[in-house]
């Protein structure tokens, strides 16, 4: 059975914020979660240009996440079966990321995710029909909740306070009960999430499974966002593409892959001895 939940993230930044503070999270966690057998291998960072979404970037990466799979998940597949393989088109603030995985080659995750200035109170805005509204689950997501389970444990639980955070940069902080409802800036990350598993026996729990995964995920993720907001507030759009592209070859070079191809040039050519100490001190903090 299809599964059909859409995941509200209210963040307290502006939208132009946001974009840097994402692509600034993802290169850092990346970084803090690859080594030598696991972790993301970029095969392709590149922008693109379609009649679907107009202009954007496109990466394709592989996930190698062995140590997180649910034990029961390994008494029916290897663990190599959490190997996933990731397309992601991001047309700011129109984003799709398509997840498949080699092991089960009927399985699909898609998350299709639209931004927008508000705090969480759209109701369609991915434009569903009638028979999509009336499946779909909605969850409004709290940054500044400390709540845990397996799967927090599995990808990691930062232990930011927010309750008692101060951003010194941006004076932002602290995030109180109900800090949605009054917050400026504030916008929301409305992701849903697709997830198809037709697999007798044991698809609807892999289903729920990787619905908790990904849940989890967005919680962290979002946490680090505002969590490491003075190590990435006042970076410009030009600074941060030229890291995550830095960012990727030592990904890759960290997992043992060739150094990875860009649209521009070797990474050798592309970057100078400072931004690539950028990037050592993004990975260190």
């Amino acid at each position: 059975m299809v599964q059909l939940k859409e995941f509200r993230i209210v963040m307290p930044m502006s939208l132009e914020e946001y974009q840097v503070a994402q692509m600034y999270m993802v290169m850092k966690m990346q970084q803090q979660s690859t080594n030598g057998d696991e972790g993301v291998e970029v095969l392709e960072n590149k922008r693109f240009q379609d009649d679907v979404f107009g202009k954007g970037q496109f990466t394709s990466k592989v996930y190698r996440l062995q140590s997180k799979a649910p034990a029961w998940l390994t008494t029916i597949a290897p663990k190599d079966a959490l190997v996933m393989q990731e397309e992601a088109w991001n047309a700011y603030p129109r984003c799709k990321t398509v997840i498949k995985c080699p092991y089960f080659t009927k399985f699909s995750l898609t998350i299709e995710t639209v931004h927008r200035a508000d705090n969480g109170t759209s109701e369609n805005v991915h434009g569903l029909n009638e028979e999509q509204l009336a499946a779909r689950q909605v969850e409004i997501i709290d940054i500044a909740s400390a709540e845990t389970d397996y799967w927090s444990y599995a990808i990691g639980s930062s232990s930011f306070d927010f309750s008692k955070f101060k951003s010194t940069k941006s004076g932002r902080g602290p995030l109180l009960d109900g800090w949605q409802d009054n917050y400026r800036p504030v916008m929301t990350a409305y992701k849903l999430v697709t997830i198809d598993a037709p697999y007798w026996g044991f698809g609807y729990r892999l289903e729920q499974a990787l619905l908790a995964g990904e849940r989890a995920l967005f919680i962290e993720s979002h946490r680090n966002c505002f969590g490491w907001i003075d190590e990435w507030f006042g970076l410009t759009m030009q600074q941060i593409r030229e890291l995550e592209q830095q960012g990727d070859c030592l990904l890759n070079e960290k997992i043992s892959k060739p150094a990875l191809l860009t649209d521009a040039a070797d990474c050798e050519q592309r970057f100078t001895h400072s931004s690539e100490r950028q990037v050592q001190q993004v990975v260190r903090t």
